[in-house]
């Protein structure tokens, strides 16, 4: 029968009394098509219409032809040896069974004919009884709302839902035919927005010639549609909201033009092939600013970014500030950087979780931030070690005098040094800090203060994390050196970025 969802494009034909109570009828308008159906790759059912006609129309009305649908549904009644014959048909053809039961006594039927699915017809939206004996079968539900106001369908929603029942919910308005400035379709919005996760669909009573209204459900996200179908005969013919085959393959053709211009939902798109070589060709190369030695680390100033980009070059789109770029050779002024002389490393989840703890740490501790923030991470043995090794800093000014913020998550510790020119004091702004002075460890807590002068050899750990202010003379690059060679030797032991303070506030990217 299906072959995924059952309410994954699903579309069905409602046949409701255009079999005109004959089952010869009937049977000829599933076969016709039947015969449309072949060309498209769609869920397609058939809808009936079950009344039970002796306790559906009060008893002293059944012969009151001046009520119009009295009239019409004694005419096209069938005894229930005909309408299994039409269900019969449905499961010949393939389609999936629907049908709307207008009573109990209906619904009992309903499932007697194993019918796939229970279609509630919008004026019975709110007919609790009804719906009561609907949801104690196992049936997935199709329900129209034509009239029924948000409060309705919110206890609609609600019923069905706490009772667990897998439903459709479709957008429709109960004019016969629809015109098109009342076909209300951005109801279909209001109810993906109002009620995520559930399906929604289309149920129409437009123009059967009217494909436009098809194609603009299907961009808003619908995702079964309803259409009322008939044919005509030399004895029948048909009403002016119901579809002949030749116009439902028409329709279907729009819709399948609506599907294929939305493309994929849920999910990105991956882009074709001539997309991406198009894009490629607008792209900046990345082109060497100056004369670049190998073991270099990349930054801005060492490269610069213009067209034409030629093919294995690195464009300027890999120049993330998560990225790092370390030169595999020698690369001349003005030359492309190619993808083979550089080793590109992606630091992007290494960083945003590092980002993510001292995020956690400042907001513990309430340490008021400048607006914006340069910050880097110092990794002294490669940032994969960096919660073992390293320290954050926040570069708050560095002039005749600088003030930095040293971050330490819980366990770090920051590798022993000096300083030939500048000469530091630190203030424990939070958390517990030990500083080691020429082989002498003082633990700190927040408040104290302590004085590192020139050429002394100190470190730093903490068991729990910590914040504490460096407060110097003149921060110089060159200034800092370690006892161990290997962190000398290392030129790529710091990641710089840029944060404005509201960084704390939203998710990190």
């Amino acid at each position: 029968m299906n072959k995924k969802d059952i309410f994954d494009n699903l579309f069905i034909f409602e046949m409701a009394n255009n079999h005109m109570g004959e089952v010869a009828h009937g049977l000829k308008i599933i076969d016709e098509f039947s015969n449309v159906c072949r060309d498209f790759d769609f869920n397609f059912a058939f809808k009936f219409q079950y009344r039970d006609i002796d306790t559906f129309i009060h008893p002293d009305f059944k012969n009151d032809q001046s009520f119009k649908y009295v009239k019409r549904f004694s005419e096209t009644k069938l005894s229930e040896s005909q309408k299994q014959i039409l269900r019969e048909e449905l499961k010949g053809k393939g389609f999936i069974s629907i049908c709307t039961p207008f009573d109990e006594k209906s619904v009992d039927l309903v499932v007697k004919h194993e019918f796939d699915i229970i279609k509630i017809a919008s004026c019975s939206f709110t007919d609790w009884p009804l719906l009561e004996k609907i949801t104690k079968t196992n049936k997935p539900i199709i329900a129209s709302t034509a009239g029924a106001n948000l409060e309705d369908i919110d206890k609609v929603v609600s019923f069905f839902e706490h009772r667990a029942k897998k439903f459709c919910l479709m957008h429709c308005v109960a004019e016969y035919p629809t015109e098109k400035n009342n076909l209300q379709l951005n109801q279909i919005d209001l109810f993906k927005k109002r009620y995520p996760g559930i399906l929604i669909g289309y149920s129409t009573h437009e123009d059967p010639d009217n494909t436009e209204a098809i194609k603009i459900a299907i961009a808003k996200g619908a995702s079964v549609f309803e259409r009322h179908v008939g044919i005509k005969t030399g004895k029948y013919n048909i009403n002016n909201y119901s579809s002949t085959p030749g116009q439902i393959s028409v329709w279907l053709k729009a819709a399948q033009e609506a599907l294929d211009m939305c493309g994929k939902a849920g999910i990105r798109y991956e882009g074709s092939a001539k997309e991406r070589i198009s894009l490629k060709e607008l792209q900046r190369g990345v082109f060497a600013g100056k004369n670049i030695q190998s073991g270099h680390k990349l930054n801005s100033s060492d490269v610069f970014f213009a067209i034409p980009t030629f093919e294995n070059q690195i464009t300027a789109n890999a120049m993330s500030k998560y990225t790092e770029l370390v030169a595999n050779n020698d690369i001349k002024n003005n030359k492309p950087i190619m993808i083979n002389d550089v080793t590109v490393t992606n630091l992007r989840d290494k960083v945003i979780h590092i980002i993510s703890q001292i995020k956690q740490l400042l907001m513990e501790s309430k340490v008021a931030l400048p607006d914006k923030l340069e910050m880097e991470l110092s990794h002294h043995y490669g940032i994969e070690r960096f919660e073992e090794w390293g320290a954050a800093i926040i570069n708050c000014i560095n002039r005749e005098y600088c003030k930095k913020l040293i971050i330490l998550l819980p366990g770090q510790k920051h590798p022993m040094h000096y300083h030939k020119k500048k000469e530091e004091t630190f203030h424990v702004l939070y958390g517990d800090t030990i500083i080691n002075l020429n082989n002498e460890e003082k633990k700190c807590r927040a408040g104290d203060m302590l004085i590192v002068e020139r050429g002394v050899k100190h470190n730093f750990s903490s068991k729990n994390g910590a914040i504490f202010e460096e407060i110097s003379t003149t921060h110089y690059k060159d200034d800092s050196f370690y006892d161990d060679k290997n962190i000398i030797e290392n030129k790529n032991r710091k990641t710089e970025m840029t944060f404005w303070s509201d960084w704390l506030l939203k998710p990190i990217l």
